[in-house]
């Protein structure tokens, strides 16, 4: 029996991507359609690290193929690329790196780094390669998050970043020592966060994670116009002081025209390891309810966990320490979507970038 072409597109247009919630052909990923005799092949390239995902997507395209009458046997090729995506107008890329995602917060303690650092490991650990940049100059952490130590070797003109579980960190907590006092201007910090961004040999990297400092200052303002940031992650707790300083940081974001690629609501329900049972101790909801108000992305839920904070301070972190964890899975979940978003915009963004006029009248 002959194949049906028609019937098999149809076929494979009805597999949809779990983590996009669109088609394979519609988007025009799935391409290179073979056919010969009762054997077809195609090849799928993704957007998005997905090395955990590629062997299921792989299995619904085959089983939808071979379902057509005619077809007996099926090959996709699916594998993933990933491309640079929505820099502001005027700012370069930054050599060596694809993608610049900011993790902020509007307030300090609502677990911004622990986060960061966990999202870093995610997207390494789906594939993607992977830098952490350290810009919470005056309380820099990821060098403890991330388990690296020593400075970082200068050839005179870059700095080569350390490597921590896969992934290439920097921060000024690796010149300084320990314990020392940062106590600069702002000037001085806007200097030195331009010399960490713009003076490390990134290495390839799909997406350069930046831990933000706390707040929406000067230093903060500064990154976000001065760098090309592909978007930018909320990290809240559900206590209405910290989602007040949340929406600063949201605002602040969208006045400089970057992308909200959603909010992470930490410490949302405590489970007590004894009985199980679940308190709300920061309140309840509040950070679903601040994305929906500001219409941007929900990307999930933390507990506040005594192994979260542990596995952090000991420098191996939640996704490396236990990735087979509830926890682990939240992380990679959140990872997942951040990556789909990065990969779902334009590949040229900047038209959504305002250009700012000044006029002396």
């Amino acid at each position: 029996m002959s194949m049906d072409q028609a019937a098999l597109m149809a076929a494979l247009q009805s597999v949809i991507d779990p983590n996009t919630g669109k088609d394979f052909v519609s988007t025009k990923l799935l391409k290179n359609l073979r056919a010969q005799g009762a054997s077809v092949s195609f090849d799928v390239t993704l957007g998005y690290p997905a090395r955990s995902q590629i062997a299921p997507i792989r299995q619904m395209l085959e089983d939808a193929a071979r379902s057509v009458p005619g077809v007996q046997q099926a090959t996709a090729n699916v594998d993933f690329k990933i491309i640079a995506h929505s820099v502001q107008r005027g700012v370069p890329l930054l050599p060596g790196v694809k993608n610049m995602i900011a993790v902020a917060s509007g307030k300090g303690g609502v677990g911004k780094s622990t986060t960061a650092a966990n999202l870093a490991l995610a997207l390494a650990a789906e594939g993607a390669r992977v830098g952490m940049l350290d810009a919470d100059i005056y309380g820099p952490s990821q060098p403890t998050m991330m388990g690296v130590h020593g400075s970082p070797e200068h050839d005179g003109q870059a700095m080569q970043p350390l490597i921590g579980h896969g992934v290439q960190v920097n921060s000024i907590g690796l010149m300084v020592k320990q314990g020392q006092a940062m106590i600069w201007r702002g000037p001085m910090v806007t200097q030195a966060l331009d010399q960490l961004m713009r003076q490390t040999a990134w290495h390839d990297v799909d997406y350069l994670i930046v831990d933000m400092p706390p707040g929406t200052g000067d230093v903060q303002l500064s990154i976000s116009q001065r760098a090309p940031v592909t978007g930018a992650v909320i990290v809240t707790t559900p206590q209405d002081i910290a989602l007040m300083d949340a929406r600063r940081g949201i605002a602040m974001f969208e006045k400089v025209g970057v992308p909200i690629l959603g909010v992470v609501e930490n410490m949302a329900v405590y489970r007590c390891t004894q009985c199980g049972h679940e308190e709300h101790i920061f309140g309840a909801g509040g950070g679903q309810r601040m994305a929906e108000e500001y219409k941007v992305d929900y990307l999930g839920g933390l507990p506040l966990s005594l192994s979260i904070r542990e596995q952090a301070d000991s420098g191996c972190p939640t996704v490396a320490a236990a990735p087979d964890s509830a926890e682990a899975a939240t992380y990679r979940a959140i990872a997942r979507r951040i990556a789909v978003k990065v990969a779902e915009q334009a590949k040229d963004y900047s038209s959504r970038f305002p250009t700012i006029t000044v006029s002396n009248t």
